[in-house]
């Protein structure tokens, strides 16, 4: 199992040794001209050498083998990964997804790789700007192989099951109602203790930050200590049947064999990691008076983009809270945004819609495409008795937000077979409430 000691901190500069061989970092130098243990030295680059100090990421490792013993990679079946954007017409219509299928483990077996499936999304790894948006269901562990993501970083929420995530890094053990960041470049391998099912964020360009908190102040939302990274666990294992690393590059699957375990890191340190949040440590902010926030204070994460206040994506989440707003409809509003909105749902009923957004499904309202409440829940909120309430007891939501527009695939329109062609209908009971003779 994964260790149960992690350290703290987003971003922190970090260092760490396997306790079993103390003294496995080089002291002083980090490319020295025999390393500790007759370790390799390798630098993991996340972003170029020239950025400034505050976005440069970057991390030492010191390995029993280098990264770079492998045999020539060659194509893979990428199954339902894709991201050609042009697969089925544009939809612009509201869209929900009944709760996605996990297959059972006798009759098909799938590990996390293979169990990848691409939903929607918009830009180009090639051009290093864009988003995509996967579904993982999976039934099996991945037995000698490992992935890597040329193309960006993978922001991971599990919603059945627990993920046991070994890095070059050191193990993470992460359950439903956390998430992960496995960021580019960064090797693992996902273990799974039946069905498993959950969410895939992957950002081309950018990585993952803690937003701006401006007159918050400088606590609130996602606090930096709460993020946790692991600690240096290393495998001195041969595999004479081949170790297979398998590459995300270019939207398409690669695989290279090698005859031992890419999870050889003795020691490492630096500032880029992979790391793991607990949805519960968030420290939500709400309206205490009239009317609502908008919803960006629930950001837990962020993607910039070059343009000052707009992410490329933003991780959102909607926790437990008290709703005590005076003379405020309290379920979120009727909207038109230009941004898209992705959601899915970790368990618990969402507020807006209690009725056929379920655990494991999902729903996209894209750039301009009108969406809210429900007939059904505007009715009640208009009517209920106005007291402090628990809002969204035992229920986490979350939201991929992004300002591309983003595109849905042939498996998301048509081959997953799990689009509600129902949904539009939620809207079709509301009705006026116009008296031009009463105010």
């Amino acid at each position: 199992m994964a260790q149960n000691v992690y350290m703290s901190g987003f971003g922190n500069e970090h260092v760490s040794e396997d306790p079993r061989c103390p003294g496995a970092l080089p002291e002083g130098q980090n490319n020295p001209q025999v390393c500790p243990y007759g370790l390799y030295a390798e630098q993991l680059s996340g972003s170029a050498f020239t950025c400034p100090r505050p976005t440069n990421k970057r991390s030492w490792l010191y390995r029993i083998l280098p990264s770079v013993c492998h045999k020539p990679f060659k194509p893979l079946e990428e199954g339902h990964l894709t991201h050609n954007w042009d697969e089925v017409e544009p939809d612009p219509n509201q869209l929900r997804w009944k709760p996605f299928e996990i297959p059972k483990a006798p009759w098909s077996k799938l590990d996390f790789v293979s169990g990848l499936h691409t939903l929607c999304g918009a830009g180009e790894p090639r051009g290093r700007n864009g988003i995509a948006v996967h579904i993982f269901v999976c039934n099996t562990s991945m037995i000698n192989r490992c992935l890597y993501n040329s193309d960006g970083d993978f922001l991971i929420v599990p919603q059945q099951g627990k993920l046991l995530i070994t890095t070059e890094f050191g193990k993470m053990l992460v359950e439903p109602n956390e998430i992960c960041v496995i960021q580019q470049g960064m090797r693992f391998s996902v273990e799974v203790f039946g069905e498993t099912r959950g969410y895939i964020l992957e950002v081309y360009g950018a990585h993952f930050e803690l937003p701006d908190l401006g007159p918050i102040g400088a606590n609130g939302l996602a606090n930096p200590r709460d993020f946790l990274v692991p600690v240096a666990w290393y495998e001195d294992r041969q595999v004479p049947g081949g170790y297979t690393v398998i590459s995300k590059y270019q939207g398409k699957l690669f695989a290279a064999q090698q005859d031992f375990s890419p999870f050889n890191v003795v020691a490492w340190h630096g500032n880029y990691t992979p790391y793991k949040y607990h949805l519960e440590k968030f420290m939500v902010i709400n309206s205490v008076a009239f009317d609502h926030a908008d919803p960006s204070i629930f950001t837990v994460l962020t993607a910039k983009s070059t343009r000052p206040g707009v992410a490329v994506a933003d991780f959102v989440i909607f926790p437990p809270r008290w709703g005590v707003a005076n003379n405020t409809f309290r379920p979120p509003y009727y909207h038109r945004n230009c941004m898209s909105e992705f959601m899915g749902l970790i368990k618990g009923h969402y507020e807006a819609k209690e009725e056929g957004f379920q655990p494991g499904g999902a729903s996209l309202h894209s750039m301009m495409t009108p969406h809210g409440p429900d007939a059904d829940c505007f009715e009640k909120a208009s009517k209920a008795k106005l007291e402090p309430e628990r809002v969204a007891e035992g229920t986490m939501a979350f939201m991929f937000e992004s300002s591309l527009s983003l595109a849905v695939t042939k498996w998301g329109l048509q081959t997953s077979n799990h689009l509600d062609k129902n949904y539009y209908k939620c809207w079709e009971p509301l009705k006026s409430h116009f008296n031009p003779n009463c105010k």
